[in-house]
């Protein structure tokens, strides 16, 4: 097993600036961010990071934590764009940004596996705000975008009709992803690739609990069901959780191992702007052929 780095590069609307100490700045359009970043163990390339706002943790360990702003930012966002995609960035309660610049790699892996395919549908599971699907759909894929968060799937939709997207084939639908796998499977249901970012911890619409390394096998095992011979992609994603990329890549190899095809497993990275290091944000497996 060998592990594969796939990197994020600087693209006009986002960058990682400078890294070091544990946060890291970042560009989002016109303006300068700063969140922690506990992978950042070096010292930063620049002392003066003037940014537009930052993101001050709670003392616990629960992730919380509040904004503090130097500057004016709409609370309601602003438009950005990767490509022929745009969507809205806004600085949430959960630190992020409404997005995951670090997935910019992998909307045009994904893109790749599936170009040429007739017909082509996808599933989005986790799908949040919706750029991995908008991706997708820009090229003419069928899409199905899963996600527990009514807010979530809204947002989502706004996405869509941002990118001009709104009557694009897209299946958005507000339901707890475990659960519409297995539903998928039982109704004899197939996709060209599925894409899926599962959280540490989460509830569904109705209360569902979640919990990754209990639920994760399982999803795994319901998601072959949806793949066959003319299926081009399984990708998996995971933050921030005490597992190990080679332990993802494993897990693959024994559920999907029988479709034939490649299976690989690595890190997502982001190359910083000031010295082009990269910064490791994610722990990742993949089927494709």
């Amino acid at each position: 097993m060998s592990l594969v780095t796939l990197i994020g590069e600087p693209w006009g609307d986002y960058g990682l600036v400078d890294s070091g100490h544990g946060r890291k700045l970042e560009r989002y359009g016109r303006f300068r961010f700063i969140r922690p970043e506990p992978q950042a163990l070096w010292a930063p390339a620049s002392a003066d990071w003037a940014a537009d706002g930052e993101f001050l943790p709670a003392s616990d360990d629960e992730g919380g934590g509040r904004w503090q702003f130097a500057r004016e930012v709409p609370r309601a966002g602003w438009p950005l764009g990767w490509e022929e995609v745009r969507f809205t960035a806004q600085t949430t309660p959960f630190r992020h940004l409404g997005f995951f610049p670090d997935m910019a790699p992998v909307w045009r892996w994904m893109r790749e596996r599936v170009a040429g395919v007739e017909a082509a549908e996808c599933l989005n599971l986790f799908g949040y705000t919706g750029v991995g699907t908008l991706a997708l759909a820009a090229k003419g894929v069928r899409m199905v975008h899963v996600d527990a968060s009514k807010k979530s799937v809204e947002a989502a939709r706004g996405n869509a009709a941002l990118s001009g997207l709104a009557d694009a084939p897209v299946r958005w639908l507000v339901d707890d992803a475990a659960k519409f796998v297995a539903r998928e499977g039982r109704r004899g249901r197939r996709y060209d690739g599925i894409l899926l970012d599962p959280p540490k911890y989460g509830r569904g619409p109705e209360g569902e609990v979640w919990k990754l390394e209990e639920g994760l096998p399982g999803l795994i095992a319901d998601c072959r069901r949806l793949l066959d011979d003319r299926s081009r992609f399984l990708f998996l994603t995971v933050y921030a959780v005490r597992l190990s990329a080679l332990a993802l890549e494993e897990l693959l190899r024994q559920t999907l191992g029988d479709l034939g095809g490649t299976i690989e497993a690595g890190e997502l990275t982001v190359r910083e702007e000031a010295r082009g290091l990269l910064l490791p944000t994610a722990i990742w497996a993949r089927w494709w052929r």
